[in-house]
């Protein structure tokens, strides 16, 4: 049998693009020879379609696109489809995620999903109602274990998978107790740095563990501000990958299951994986919402303006990028000239616009309220303000969407100027932590083989320059001490003990950071005593709902001061 994987970008909602693609990978897997051609995750309506799944205009016409693909499609071929289907139950959930069996002008057979994530991006269990048992496909003398997504993920995971969400059902090791032929896995998996390597070790686990072949077909695009990869695969029944998609882009991958192929061991560098997942979230993002025509971005001489300069640069296309720099009587001399350097490196159009009357005008605004005052933070905090007015004037007038550049080491702590250099639509590294930032510019670097971005910019002291000779390490710890906290308190979410313990930082510095992301969060919502109130960002510029998770420290001292109450 010649299987193809068919790698594609769906829109979210856009039903006839989605039908239009799944019909042009369908008929070219068709003319190449292939039996059967399987689809990503909710391929029909892109994933995840959140709240289009209560629209029952949307619901309808979802299921006329899969009647009306299930007759468009050349008869002959067996074409697994993702879409929403009706459950049927009256006291469920309305919806079931489907993984969809067209042939023959039909829908010949389903599965549905049988684990449904509501942890990070994902709330699934919000829609959709669990599979009430597992059952193999059987198709053309074929035993297949279909399953989506999630089911492969609670098997007896290997060391080095996380296995932080955990269920009751095991549904890949359910399926292998019905001795199929082959599993097949369709998905909508997003990335995340080192996900390859993850997905690599599981795959081979299950393969392993039951001596079958495993085929994993992954959406690729971002959508909703969250990036997919790719990365679809075959691997034999011993584990062996024989097969790799691209990465960050559509791809259709063949399978002839009668076949030896090699083993296929792609090389994969961390730091690259992230710099094409930006360039495709950028891209994406601007080409699917086809509103904006140029992306707009405030370029200071530092590094995270450069290196976001640089990523909208090659998603868009020099032609559709705008760099403006706004300096002030506080700002560097190289403030403007590197940013000039970049724009003529990277080919771009370039404005200078002094925001000095606009600092004036405040300053003159405000002199009777702030009479008697030091200054400070309020009038550092006005350039910031007069920089984000000015980008906005810009971008309402000409309709250029605005990136806003703030890594994720200072969004973690507050260390951003709200309505500022917070403004924008899309705020490309919020997820990326501030010594990632150097190594996509070094990268960046490497890839064109010259300094794109100006080596100044790479090596001087970072600064937010609101006022005379600042540095960021003025109010911070050295970035890379920084980010070793943040890592492992936003990201892993480990308690400050354990923190200390590893990275044998003082405690005080370390619970200072702690305390510092905390209030930041705080801001955000109050959380019960003796919770930590965290929060994940994830994708590009997707801040994900706040986690609440127990805090020990806090909840021994609450239970000593309730105890010392009690009579």
């Amino acid at each position: 049998m010649n299987i193809a994987l068919a790698q594609i970008n769906p829109t979210i909602g856009d039903l006839e693009g989605n039908r239009a693609k799944i019909l042009d990978y369908a008929r070219r897997a068709d003319d190449r020879g292939a039996d059967l051609v399987v689809f990503p995750e909710l391929c029909v309506t892109g994933y995840p379609p959140e709240d289009l799944l209560e629209n029952p205009f949307f619901k309808d016409a979802v299921q006329r696109t899969v009647n009306h693909l299930a007759r468009a499609l050349p008869p002959h071929l067996g074409v697994i489809i993702g879409a929403p289907v009706p459950s049927g139950d009256r006291f469920g959930k309305p919806l079931h995620n489907a993984a969809l069996l067209l042939e023959n002008g039909a829908v010949q057979d389903r599965v549905y999903k049988t684990l449904l994530p509501t942890y990070d991006i994902f709330n699934e269990d919000r829609h959709f109602e669990p599979a009430e048992e597992r059952r193999l496909l059987e198709w053309r003398g074929v035993r297949i274990g279909l399953h989506v997504c999630e089911d492969m993920w609670n098997v007896h995971q290997p060391e080095g998978v996380d296995q932080s969400e955990r269920y009751e059902c095991d549904p890949v090791s359910e399926l292998a107790a019905l001795d199929p032929d082959l599993f097949v896995n369709i998905s909508a998996s997003p990335f995340s740095i080192g996900k390859h390597e993850v997905r690599t070790k599981l795959v081979e686990h299950i393969c392993r563990r039951h001596g079958r072949p495993f085929l994993l077909c992954n959406q690729v695009g971002a959508n909703t501000e969250i990036v997919y990869d790719g990365d679809s695969r075959v691997h034999t029944a011993d584990g062996t990958q024989v097969k790799c998609a691209a990465s960050f882009e559509e791809d259709l991958l063949f399978w002839d299951t009668e076949t030896s192929p090699t083993a296929c061991t792609p090389d994969r560098d961390k730091v690259a994986d992230l710099h094409d997942a930006l360039v495709l979230g950028i891209r994406d993002y601007y080409e699917k919402t086809g509103i904006f025509d140029k992306a707009l971005l405030g370029l200071s001489g530092g590094i995270d303006s450069a290196v976001t300069c640089a990523l909208a640069t090659e998603a868009l296309g020099p032609e559709r990028v705008v760099g403006v720099t706004m300096p002030s009587h506080v700002s560097s001399e190289g403030s403007v000239t590197d940013s000039e350097v970049l724009a003529k490196n990277l080919g771009i159009a370039f404005k200078e616009i002094s925001i000095e009357p606009a600092i004036d005008a405040f300053d003159e605004m405000l002199a009777d309220e702030f009479a008697g005052t030091k200054p400070g933070v309020a009038e550092e905090n006005l350039q910031s303000r007069a920089r984000g007015v000015t980008l906005m004037a810009l971008s309402n007038k000409f309709g250029h969407l605005l990136l806003s550049t703030g890594n994720k080491s200072e969004v973690a702590i507050g260390y951003v100027t709200l309505y500022g250099d917070t403004n924008g639509g899309v705020a490309v590294l919020s997820d990326v932590l501030k010594t990632r930032v150097y190594e996509l510019a070094h990268h960046i670097n490497e890839r064109a083989g010259t300094d794109v971005i100006p080596q100044n910019t790479i090596e001087k002291p970072p600064s937010a320059e609101l006022k005379e000779d600042q540095k960021d390490t003025d109010t911070l710890p050295p970035y890379e001490t920084l980010d070793a906290i943040l890592k492992r308190y936003v990201e892993e979410k480990k308690e400050l003990s354990t923190i200390v313990g590893e990275t044998g930082l003082d405690e005080g510095l370390v619970r200072d950071v702690l305390r510092q992301v905390d209030q930041n969060e705080y801001k955000r919502r109050q959380a019960p005593p003796g919770l930590r109130v965290t929060e994940k960002a994830f994708g590009i510029g997707r801040r994900m709902p706040i986690v609440m998770e127990w805090d020990r420290e806090a909840m021994e001292a609450l239970t000593a001061e309730e105890s010392a109450a009690t009579p």
